[in-house]
């Protein structure tokens, strides 16, 4: 196999396991509301966010016919309505999670209906669709920019997951890669912020070290 080929597959493989890895994490909260029956410590918003950029993916990846977009967020987003499901389930508060989950829903549909019967030309319509999910994925990768300024503010790293941030940054830098291969910006662009916070949260981890808060915590008590 020629070098180009070789790493084209590499950099292929590693955005398939790298981020059905990350969506994998999921199964851990999956796991807790089982064993409790309960939703205590489970954020459901992250679940809608994901399901809305894994469709939104999807949808791109399928009307350029990319392969490695349908497979990967196809899966993303079964293992996402998984989850809101599960959620579903065991949360006392149905209606205000029913509400949202419906809002989501008719956000969708109005965005299919643009994208489908507004939009007829095929390739102004992958233009459109590819700077909406860029948008979208930007702006989850930028959402949790207050925790960090919490973490600044508190000198405590509690609230972040280093398994995470280390996941975080090798599906953005291959989606990067990924994206630079097939000369397409959106896939390239949309991720680079997901690198930019990862190496932040990487400081903040060396600046302020979770060993550190456990002997400072010791402390107080």
């Amino acid at each position: 196999m020629e070098a180009g080929g070789l790493l084209d597959s590499f950099i292929y493989g590693a955005c398939v396991v790298f981020t059905l890895g990350m969506f994998s994490a999921g199964l851990s909260d999956l796991r807790h509301m089982r064993m409790t029956r309960s939703v205590d410590n489970v954020q459901f918003l992250p679940f809608l966010t994901t399901e809305v950029n894994n469709l939104g993916w999807l949808s791109y990846g399928a009307l350029k016919g990319d392969g490695i977009l349908i497979v990967v967020n196809a899966v993303g987003a079964a293992l996402q309505t998984l989850y809101i499901l599960a959620y579903l389930h065991y949360c006392p508060r149905k209606r205000v999670v029913l509400l949202q989950t419906a809002t989501l829903l008719g956000v969708l549909l109005l965005g299919y209906g643009y994208f489908w019967l507004l939009v007829p030309d095929p390739e102004g319509r992958l233009q459109q669709l590819g700077l909406f999910c860029s948008v979208f994925t930007i702006s989850m990768y930028l959402s949790p920019l207050a925790d960090l300024a919490k973490v600044v503010q508190t000198k405590s790293t509690q609230c972040l997951s280093y398994p995470l941030t280390i996941a975080t940054l090798l599906t953005s830098a291959s989606w990067c890669l990924y994206g630079f291969q097939l000369r397409d910006p959106y896939i390239m662009v949309s991720n680079f912020p997901g690198i930019i916070t990862s190496f932040i949260r990487f400081w903040l981890f060396w600046k302020y070290p979770q060993e550190q808060d456990r002997n400072y915590r010791l402390l107080q008590t």
